[in-house]
């Protein structure tokens, strides 16, 4: 059983629901990533979302393309994240790391080559943003035969086909983006995201995460009362920009930790 569907069949028989943080790798600096991520897990993170950097980054707002921006100063390369995370795993041996990224990188590094090596790190999952499903079978297959989660993105502009074709090569857990945006944007329409969630996970099967545009406690509670895990990441980033340096992992952890304890208040109903 992999780490990623072991995680969410513990959490269902504890009635709670994952917490999903995306940290950018190598911001504020490479030195920094691996006490975020343990921060991180201290803070309560069930699921690791680690951003590997790019230079023309899509799909998110300015507050993770600046740290993407940041961290390419330093040279952090996919092969340099794949390092932090065998750091990672030198302490941790439990909880999953997804990378989140662009299809650049991969296409660089080349699919099996990359496939092989992050599992030797200790990657569970990849999502990687611009690759849709229907172009990408032949890397999803690649990833399920090295024993990695090919992780997709849905949307509230998503068809069914697009549904369907996610449920067949997809795994670990659906990405669902709760808003027609950017990361980090700040117009999140609960009442709509909390309808949809119990019809997509019917039709993919699979846990889903609701993420974009989730900021407290209070958003990530009203999501956890109907999806299987949330996902924060623009606000944690900005926890670590307004952070002095000594302080950022203290402070990731309690802000964290306060999202934790939001969404283990809500009892389970789905």
């Amino acid at each position: 059983m992999s780490r990623i569907q072991a995680t969410f069949e513990r959490l269902r028989g504890e009635s709670r629901k994952a917490l999903i943080p995306f940290v950018t790798a190598g911001f504020p600096e490479p030195g920094l990533t691996l006490p975020i991520m343990q921060a991180l897990v201290s803070g309560g993170a069930d699921i690791i979302e680690l951003g590997v950097p790019f230079s023309d980054p899509m799909a998110d707002g300015p507050t993770v393309q600046r740290a993407s921006e940041v961290s390419l100063g330093y040279g952090t390369s996919l092969r340099i994240v794949l390092g932090m995370v065998k750091e990672f795993r030198k302490t941790d041996t439990s909880t999953p790391v997804v990378l989140m990224g662009y299809a650049n990188p991969v296409e660089a590094y080349g699919a099996e080559s990359f496939a092989r090596d992050a599992v030797a790190a200790g990657v569970d999952g990849v999502l990687v943003v611009d690759y849709p499903p229907e172009e990408c079978t032949g890397f999803a297959a690649t990833l399920k035969a090295s024993g990695l989660a090919p992780v997709f993105l849905l949307a509230p502009t998503s068809t069914e086909k697009r549904f369907d074709e996610v449920a067949r090569i997809g795994s670990g857990y659906i990405y669902y983006v709760s808003l027609k945006g950017v990361t980090g944007a700040g117009h999140l329409d609960l009442d709509e995201v909390v309808g949809r969630i119990p019809a997509i996970r019917e039709r993919v099967g699979m846990p889903v995460g609701v993420g974009f545009g989730i900021r407290d406690g209070a958003s990530a509670a009203r999501i956890a009362s109907v999806a299987d895990a949330v996902v924060i990441g623009s606000r944690i980033i900005e926890e670590i920009e307004q952070s002095p340096r000594d302080q950022i992992e203290v402070r990731v952890s309690a802000f964290l930790r306060g999202v934790r304890n939001a969404m283990d208040e809500v009892k389970e109903n789905s």
